[in-house]
């Protein structure tokens, strides 16, 4: 008797520490952008984006005319970001766009389809992993990271392995994190307020990047 109250004890204090996890779940206010099936709610060259393994694959030999995006549908203003990316065999050069605008002429040239110009949160086998760069702005580097942060961010990046960027745009204050490493948290009154989220495939590289747990929480 005392055996079945004990075990009738255990599974209701079961089901409420999981009605609890996931009520945290509910309330910690991110959506996911990525279905981990399909590409629905983003747009680009369906020649070079697919979904592998639960993953957006980004994939190009290096002969494309220009850099080009796989775009999110929706613009978003304030937010916290959370993306998780895999750089296969560490070679390559990608980002993660946000508060970006879709653009078909630069300079009074025409651009090909996916393009897009804003602020990048830069994904790179050389020096410029984690860095803050303004993509067709003409403001090319906007933040770069300190010989501090990089020696952190070179123990802390997993090469050829998942990695995962925080990415928030509140008002003029922008803030990426890198594996916990903070490698931008700066005031850019210069920047734009909203816009599309974007991830990159860099012309020139023959690279396949891969990204996943794409989530964001959009701020009041």
């Amino acid at each position: 008797m005392h055996r079945h109250r004990r075990t009738l004890a255990m599974v209701c204090c079961l089901i409420m520490s999981g009605t609890a996890i996931v009520a945290e779940e509910k309330e910690d206010g991110f959506v996911s952008l990525f279905d981990g099936k399909t590409l629905d709610g983003w747009h680009g060259d369906e020649e070079l984006w697919s979904v592998e393994d639960g993953a957006i694959l980004g994939a190009t030999d290096g002969e494309i005319p220009d850099n080009t995006f796989l775009i999110s549908d929706r613009e978003f203003g304030d937010f916290v970001l959370k993306v998780k990316f895999r750089l296969h065999d560490h070679q390559g050069n990608s980002g993660i766009q946000f508060r970006s605008k879709e653009i078909q002429e630069l300079g009074g040239k025409e651009l090909p389809d996916f393009v897009v110009a804003g602020y990048q949160a830069d994904i790179a086998s050389e020096r410029y992993m984690g860095i803050l760069y303004g993509e067709k702005t003409g403001r090319g580097i906007i933040h770069d990271v300190t010989d501090e942060v990089r020696e952190k961010l070179e123990d802390a990046v997993v090469k050829d392995g998942w990695n995962e960027y925080v990415i928030t745009a509140d008002g003029d204050h922008i803030r990426q994190e890198l594996n916990g490493v903070v490698t931008v948290d700066i005031n850019d009154p210069d920047g734009e307020k909203s816009g599309v989220i974007a991830l990159q495939l860099h012309r020139g590289h023959d690279m396949r990047i891969s990204f996943k747990d794409i989530v964001i929480k959009q701020l009041d």
